[in-house]
């Protein structure tokens, strides 16, 4: 059986990953340090199916913790790495930029140096459609990154240099994956779409920034963890990926989709734009489409569907 490190394996993204691995006859390690970006308790709760699992090990470690890192590469023969704990938040990311860099940066490497060290054959980083600042739309890999605009992003691109880098100087064979805009079961409470479903669904105010013309590239999360799943298996050097749905929608008509699939009225406040905010997102995904057979199959009607059955059951 291969093994695969997941770090930030409690997370939203990183749960709904470690269980489809064993699904799919892994072995799986999280590395996840359960920290208080939000409630912990959300975290344990999402690994609990995992952990029924005989070939689920979970270890509470900081990718900032060298010592535990090494314990765990020493002790497990691990065949991949799927790199996904970050400090997450553009908006966060401009109040403690410094947080960010030792995290998303100094904690990349540290994974990046153990993985050349205990002969990892498969390096996947988790990047951020952020990278791509004021670019043009659609976004390509091939565009040309000149600014990001917040430390968030900034770090983001940093990780994917170092992970050219180490591919580079090892050929460690690595992969980044540019998410655009996650939801779905498990999403973090603070993001739009829980935010605005929780806002909604309460009869509260809901912060709409700018004039509600911006728009963004929503993904669910079943066809981000199709194309994780198929970035592992890829036989590659180093290859930068773009995984979104390609199908933006502006502010103002997700916030109404959300209240017409809850059935209640929305109570918009409109606010000026944040910085750090981009205008618009939106993938291409044909060089995914061609490498990793990548389909994204639920539109965002679908989704927000599916996001507000499991809110109703959760709650």
């Amino acid at each position: 059986m291969k093994t695969i490190l997941v770090t930030g394996g409690a997370g939203f993204i990183g749960s709904n990953l470690c269980e489809k691995l064993l699904e799919l006859g892994y072995g799986v390690i999280n590395v996840d340090n359960f920290n208080d970006f939000y409630d912990p308790l959300i975290k344990r709760r999402n690994i609990l199916k995992a952990q029924t699992s005989d070939d689920y090990t979970v270890f509470e470690n900081d990718i900032l913790d060298r010592t535990g890192l090494e314990y765990i590469f020493q002790n497990f023969n691990i065949d991949k790495v799927v790199h996904l704990a970050a400090l997450a938040g553009v908006r966060k990311s401009l109040d403690n930029p410094l947080q960010y860099v030792d995290v998303d940066i100094k904690g990349t490497v540290n994974l990046l140096e153990l993985a050349v060290k205990y002969g990892v054959k498969k390096f996947v980083f988790a990047s951020s459609s952020s990278v791509y600042g004021t670019n043009a739309v659609p976004f390509r890999e091939d565009d040309r990154l000149d600014i990001q605009v917040s430390p968030y992003a900034a770090a983001k691109y940093c990780g994917e240099v170092y992970c050219r880098t180490y591919n580079s100087l090892y050929s460690l064979p690595t992969v980044c994956l540019r998410f655009f805009t996650v939801y779905g079961p498990r999403q973090r409470p603070e993001m739009a779409i829980h935010s605005f479903t929780r806002l909604i669904d309460e009869g509260m105010e809901v912060p709409v920034f700018g004039n509600g013309t911006s728009s963004r590239d929503y993904t669910y999360i079943d066809d981000i963890i199709n194309g994780i799943v198929s970035s592992i298996d890829l036989q590659c050097g180093f290859e930068v990926f773009n995984l979104g749905n390609s199908e933006p929608i502006q502010l103002n008509s997700l916030v109404h989709l959300i209240g017409q699939k809850l059935g209640k009225p929305v109570n918009a406040r409109y606010l000026p734009v944040q910085k750090g905010d981009v205008e618009r997102t939106y993938a291409d995904i044909s060089k995914a489409e061609r490498l990793l057979k990548y389909s994204p199959g639920v539109g965002i009607e679908e989704g927000i569907e599916r996001f507000i059955d499991w809110y109703r059951q959760m709650k």
